[in-house]
């Protein structure tokens, strides 16, 4: 029996740990409480400052408790002086990490030291960083810790290169390192910037003797990298995903190398309407309508933001116009139409002389970019007419590629396909594939792309919906590139499995739209874009929903056999098109419900071919 360790129970120990667990808790929000009163008392003295340590050592996520304890320290500023502050808040570091040891990912905690940094007479940037790498080391995805790394990084002036060479170390020793890979990303522009004219190429907009021009709106950085730093950082993310081909840090720093090109931001059509007095410009890229008001003059008329039709969200491409009766209407008359697009208190006016035609000139501004096309539009003895843009056709989704960036696209393509071949079943290595086709020549590589969704599809099924819904945004694309060549206002893309519809903005023009046997499951709000549609086919889908089809001047036929509309209010919206004459609902369970037809000639009386 002697020399043997007496052994407790398990009931006695866990009877010793509740009564010191409760001890502790006693003690806690006895400390807590006494806190509490000092700081309603408003005492700002050297207790409260022991008492909020004593509680944030065991628990550094009270946030009332840090506020509390910088009240305290500002109050002791006023009182001592500077060397006796620099000697407080090195002690308050000091406690910081030990604050940390406890919770490395404290809000608090690295909020305060942030605080604390700033308030020093004499900071130590050296002990900071030093702290920061000791902490990264440890989990080198800590974003507090490199949110904090960039503060002082700032702070203290430390050159760009040594920060570069700081993330050379950190990937080297793991690829899989999202932050560092981001921090390169941030960094690499600064060290190693593209040209201004490679960053972001614009084409100069036609000028006129009438136009007055304000100084050009500086341009905003481009955040680009030189080409020559370009093909070391390939090479670079390549030794990572071919080490590990499975970890998409990688990738997604892969992906960010090779999306550096930026498409140009122009008009791409303008179309008026004499009828409808209506005037509608599409852009390459979504404008802040909200931000905007249209000025026409010689009438000095001023429409604004409200008046104009677009989905709720307030970027939006084309912009609709409805212009004041009488406007545009005489054909005799001669014009001097000037349109002046605002925002903020950045503009840009133009005008023009026009005799029988009309000329529109459409000026977009912003405060780092002023955009300009001067479009004639012939209406004479005409209800409509546009004119597109003829450069847009080539850069309407992609940016237009020198021969040394095809080349440079051509190799990446080259380097992926083999690793394609090693790892047949690697879901980052064939969608990176897709993208790089897409770049290079989206209908010379059409057929190999939907290809490769079907393998990812099937590698990857937990994101089939995705891959489904970027495959229908690339069919759509291709289309809209064919219909832009053969210079059709005909969009058909049936049987296609399409299970989104996008790019709507783009088919201004478009009279007549096919959209059958495909998985829509509806028609969205950016229908409403759509202002020359006559036509629209959309059979055998399974469409619930018809809320894009507001407002539409032209639509005259709609067919939606075999889908799924089930109630008539999922019909109120189509009272909204004046032309509608024909309808077709075959094969959708509305066509069952009693007293149809009736209802659906009050809801729509325009429609005198109803089929059910």
């Amino acid at each position: 029996m002697h020399g043997r360790v007496k052994l407790k129970s398990s009931a006695q120990q866990e009877e010793e740990k509740r009564k010191e667990r409760e001890k502790k808790l006693k003690v806690y929000l006895s400390s807590r409480d006494a806190c509490f009163s000092k700081r309603k008392q408003g005492l700002l003295d050297e207790e409260a400052l022991q008492l909020t340590q004593q509680l944030l050592s065991a628990n550094p996520d009270f946030a009332t408790l840090w506020n509390y304890r910088r009240e305290i320290l500002l109050y002791l500023e006023t009182i001592r002086s500077e060397d006796e502050i620099q000697r407080l808040y090195e002690e308050e570091l000091s406690f910081l990490e030990i604050c940390l040891k406890v919770n490395p990912k404290s809000y608090g905690t690295w909020h305060h030291r942030g605080w604390v940094s700033t308030r020093l007479p004499r900071p130590d940037w050296a002990r900071e960083l030093s702290l920061c790498e000791r902490c990264l080391s440890l989990d080198d995805r800590n974003f507090h810790c490199w949110d904090y790394r960039r503060m002082v990084v700032k702070l203290s002036g430390v050159p760009v290169e040594q920060e570069l060479q700081f993330t050379d170390r950190l990937i080297g020793s793991n690829f899989s390192n999202y932050s560092s890979w981001h921090y390169r990303s941030t960094l690499l522009p600064l060290l190693h910037p593209g040209s201004p004219e490679a960053a972001s190429p614009r084409r100069e907009p036609p000028t006129s003797s009438t136009c007055s021009s304000p100084s050009a709106s500086p341009q905003t950085h481009s955040h680009r990298v030189c080409e020559e730093q370009l093909l070391k950082e390939y090479e670079l993310v390549q030794n990572a995903f071919f080490t590990d081909p499975n970890d998409q840090s990688a990738w997604f720093y892969y992906r960010w190398l090779l999306g550096r090109a930026e498409r140009e931001e122009m008009i791409s059509c303008v179309y008026v309407s004499r009828e409808g007095e209506r005037v509608v410009a599409a852009f390459s890229r979504p404008v802040n309508v909200s931000l905007h008001t249209l000025h026409l003059s010689p009438l000095v008329l001023a429409v604004p933001p409200h008046s104009f039709q677009h989905s709720c969200h307030p970027l939006s491409s084309p912009v609709i116009c409805d212009l004041p009766p009488g406007t545009i209407s005489d054909t005799s008359n001669e014009h001097n139409m000037t349109v002046h697009w605002t925002e903020r208190r950045t503009h840009r006016d133009c005008a023009l002389y026009t005799g029988s035609d009309v000329c529109v000139c459409v000026c977009v501004c912003i405060p780092v970019l002023c955009l300009q096309l001067t479009l004639p539009l012939s209406l004479s003895g005409r209800s409509e007419s546009w004119c597109r843009d003829s450069a847009t056709d080539l850069e309407l989704f992609r940016s237009e590629l020198s021969v040394e960036k095809s080349s440079v696209l051509q190799s990446e393509l080259q380097s992926c396909t083999q690793l394609l071949e090693l790892e047949p079943q690697n879901k980052w290595c064939l969608l990176t594939i897709i993208l790089l086709m897409r770049a290079l020549d989206p209908l010379g590589y059409e057929k190999e792309t939907l290809a490769y969704f079907q393998t990812l599809k099937e590698v990857d099924s937990m994101r089939t919906s995705y891959y489904s819904d970027l495959c229908s945004k690339f069919m759509i694309e291709n289309t809209i590139l064919k219909m832009e060549y053969a210079e059709v206002r005909v969009f058909s893309l049936c049987d296609k499995n399409l299970s989104t519809v996008c790019h709507l903005d783009q088919l201004l023009l478009v009279t007549h739209i096919n959209l059958s046997s495909n998985r829509l499951l509806s028609l969205p709000p950016q229908f409403a874009m759509l202002q020359c549609l006559e036509v629209l086919q959309a059979d055998d889908n399974a469409i619930e929903s018809l809320e894009g089809l507001y407002q539409l001047p032209r639509l005259e036929e709609v067919s939606l056999k075999n889908n799924n509309i089930s109630q008539i209010s999922h019909l109120k919206v189509l009272s909204t098109c004046p032309r509608l004459t024909r309808l077709d609902l075959r094969g959708n369970p509305i066509a069952q419900t009693a007293n149809i037809q009736s209802e659906l000639a009050e809801l729509v009386p325009s429609v005198t071919d109803l089929l059910l």
